[in-house]
């Protein structure tokens, strides 16, 4: 088994990498005819994805590639395992009107994970922006926008997706901003719409591949994120001391939780770690030792939908303060390697905020060698937003090209922004 696997498989005593799906596992009716139907809907599908992206192609203040902005960094790097299946973005200015910006970090796994991991990132955000604007707006005849933004969810879907509540708030909640409950309501609706699509999509076979999604939108000096899988978000903040201390913002989900576990079992499902792997609890199909996948909560993977598997995020909320100065979103090729507050430290000593994601990469890069020299590096993915960045000059936005070129522009001094975080679901 190698290292940083979120997907296996073990029978005959003989533990592997997921192989392609068995027709076995699939559900009667996707079989021959079924494959030949989604061939004849290829054609409509590239089209409709070649759409999605002239579409993107032309909303500013979104960035996708390895580069940086004024306010933020982003880099990510192909491990050793086969086509890099982490995604990420930063779209600024999301709501087109008080500066809020999107940021995610997406972890794809299995075959697909690559193709499902950057489907997420194209069309989540969308979805989260016109729900986003339904729920401000009140305005019930604008919600089918919501599932044309890079859907291909049927009406019946819609109508019965619309209908199902999104959960009442609790008392901690109540006591939190409105913009949280908007918020709240729309990442909760936008992940449910995303797993519905990828379940629909006649393109990507999500059937044993899936993607985390670590994503946050920051309005003003609010701060909500959405959780699902084990990619993580974490804060750099100051200390009593003025010390630069790590704060996770976010639950790794990983079936062994308590809450976790008990609803994969309740399910069927099974929750348990490989004798080559004790460490490492995976969740499995209830009479086959497949797919053994690494996290409680994804998106696709939808052999292990009927048994536990969940896409509904974990929604927190972090009050910006003074004394906090940057937020990370990566993936778990950084974190499996590196701990929260060396991440922090290594942000803070890169030589120029423009390059802090990639330095970051580099040295999460360095420590997988390091710590696992016969284990082939894991995809690595990180996302940086800087905090309370008026002060900040001169430095121009800089998109770069997958070979994540650096930029040598010099860090400036972060103003040293009493962190309030509520995780809430």
């Amino acid at each position: 088994m190698r290292m940083g696997s979120c997907l296996s498989w073990h029978e005959g005593g003989e533990t592997n990498s997921l192989p392609a799906p068995s027709p076995a596992l699939r559900p009667p009716g996707s079989g021959l005819k079924k494959a030949r139907m989604g061939e004849r809907r290829i054609h409509g599908s590239l089209t409709e994805s070649a759409g999605l992206q002239d579409q993107l192609r032309r909303i500013p203040g979104r960035m996708f590639l390895n580069g940086a902005s004024n306010i933020s960094s982003l880099f990510t790097r192909q491990g050793r395992k086969g086509p890099n299946q982490d995604a990420m973005i930063v779209w600024e200015n999301f709501d087109s009107g008080t500066g809020a910006v999107f940021c995610g970090v997406f972890d794809g796994h299995g075959p697909n994970g690559h193709m499902v991991a950057r489907r997420v990132r194209d069309s989540l955000p969308l979805k989260v922006r016109a729900n986003w604007e339904v729920s401000l707006e009140g305005d019930e005849s604008r919600q089918n926008s919501i599932c044309r933004s890079g859907s291909i969810i049927s009406e019946a879907t819609k109508s019965r997706l619309f209908k199902e509540e999104s959960g009442s708030l609790t008392e901690l909640e109540e006591n939190l901003p409105e913009v949280y409950t908007k918020l709240k309501e729309s990442f909760l609706k936008a992940f449910k719409f995303m797993d519905n699509e990828l379940k629909l999509h006649s393109n990507i076979d999500c059937f044993c591949s899936g993607t985390t999604a670590a994503t946050l939108v920051k309005q003003g000096q609010h701060l909500v994120i959405g959780n699902i899988g084990d990619s993580r978000v974490v804060l750099g903040t100051r200390n009593q001391n003025e010390s630069l201390v790590a704060v996770q913002l976010t639950v790794d989900l990983k079936p062994d939780l308590p809450k976790e576990a008990e609803r994969i079992r309740r399910c069927r499902g099974r929750v348990f770690a490989h004798q080559c792997e004790p460490t490492v609890a995976r969740v499995w199909l209830p009479n086959r030792g497949i797919p053994g996948l690494a996290m409680a909560r994804a998106f696709g993977d939808f052999c292990l939908k009927d048994f536990g598997l969940i896409s509904v995020p974990e929604i927190s909320y972090h009050q910006i303060s003074k004394k906090d100065e940057f937020i990370v979103l990566a993936s778990d090729g950084v974190w499996d390697v590196l701990s929260n507050q060396e991440v922090v430290d290594a942000i803070a000593s890169a030589p120029a905020q423009p390059s802090a994601a990639r330095f970051l990469v580099e040295l999460a890069v360095r420590s997988w060698r390091l710590q696992y020299p016969t284990s082939k590096v894991d995809d690595c993915a990180a996302v940086i937003l800087f905090l309370n960045t008026d002060n900040h000059h001169g430095q121009e936005s800089s998109i770069e090209t997958s070979n994540g070129a650096g930029n040598s522009q010099e860090l400036p001094t972060l103003c040293t922004l009493d962190q309030t975080s509520y995780n809430v679901i």
